[in-house]
């Protein structure tokens, strides 16, 4: 979730994610996309369904409070359909409830539980819904699924609660999101150098090394994880000899590289954050040195230099390419 408040806190814009299996995304796009395209004009809210061949799918819905939760009841109320339809095929007597699953940053479910788990009993308690902290992280990211059962109604009235909650207590540092694992994963390469770092660090790892959102490049989630832990060590390889296999042809040290990046100006604010709050997390967690040229006279991009081991640049590289992907993904598709 990511929460903007302005006007003093009046006029609330907020992005949650919802995490879908293949058979509920389908029923809310409807033949030929209808019904997402009803949901989102009745609504007002953005709702946006991440691409791929994926058994999971990620349906981002964005807008002030009130078109987000016209969303949320337009699809609780879809899926209680497609219950009552089902259960006209079945010999079962009791209807199960509706369920929806949100993908909300780690940092956050502290909040949401509450001290000794005091605010989750009072959600459950005010609304009559069932809500499921998940006590792993999704994988490959820094989110975990918070589920939540019952009647329309009741799901509506918990959800409002919880963004009550997430506006309260913004994430803290930066989110790495989960997406879904494809189901069969294309072999596709982008982004440069970058993307030959990634292969050469994990040259006994299948590809995909990376994956292509929108016009950035993502690497692929499986490697992320393992290019995290590699950016973190101060040896980034493990010694050959060693009963874990290391990487044959490459130093122990690997000496410090540089990558430059341009990126346009209307981006790098997402990039910098608020007095470098932002920057400085990514240099934290890649591990990189990181340098942004001040803005030539006339140009429209700003260069980005990046120093470090392969590992550091390309979790530097990844880190702000998500970045810039959360910023323009209100242009995505079904």
């Amino acid at each position: 979730m990511d929460p903007k408040v302005t006007e003093g806190g009046l006029n609330v814009t907020l992005t949650i994610r919802l995490l879908m299996h293949g058979k509920e995304v389908g029923s809310i796009i409807g033949k030929k996309g209808e019904t997402v395209k009803k949901m989102r004009e009745e609504s007002g809210a953005r709702i946006n369904i991440s691409e791929g061949n994926c058994p999971e799918r990620i349906v981002t819905i964005t807008g002030p409070t009130d078109a987000i939760f016209k969303a949320f009841a337009m699809i609780a109320f879809k899926f209680e359909e497609d219950i009552d339809n089902s259960m006209s095929n079945s010999t079962a007597t009791s209807k199960p409830p509706v369920t929806l699953r949100l993908v909300v940053p780690a940092s956050q479910c502290g909040s949401l539980i509450g001290k000794g788990g005091s605010k989750i009993k009072e959600i459950r308690e005010s609304t009559g819904a069932q809500v499921q902290v998940a006590g792993d992280m999704l994988p490959n990211s820094t989110e975990r699924a918070v589920t939540i059962s019952g009647m329309p109604d009741a799901i509506i009235q918990c959800v409002k609660q919880i963004c009550v909650v997430m506006l309260e207590s913004p994430p803290k540092g930066a989110t790495i999101p989960y997406r879904p694992k494809p189901a069969s994963a294309p072999v596709i390469f982008a982004g440069g150098q970058v993307a030959a770092n990634l292969s050469l660090l994990l040259q006994h790892q299948p590809l995909p090394a990376y994956t292509i959102q929108g016009q950035y490049a993502i690497p692929h989630p499986d490697q992320l994880t393992k290019l995290h832990q590699l950016a973190m060590q101060h040896t980034p390889f493990t010694p050959l000899g060693q009963t874990t296999p290391g990487f044959p042809g490459l130093d122990a040290n690997p000496p410090a590289s540089t990558h430059e990046l341009t990126i346009p100006n209307d981006l790098i604010g997402c990039i910098i954050g608020r007095q470098g709050s932002k920057i400085n997390e990514i240099r934290q967690m890649s591990g990189a040195q990181i340098k942004i040229a001040n803005a030539a006279e006339g140009s429209t991009e700003r260069q980005i230099t990046i120093t470090g081991s392969p590992a550091n640049i390309s979790l530097a590289q990844y880190l702000i390419n998500a970045r810039l992907t959360s910023e323009v993904s209100g242009m995505g598709s079904l």
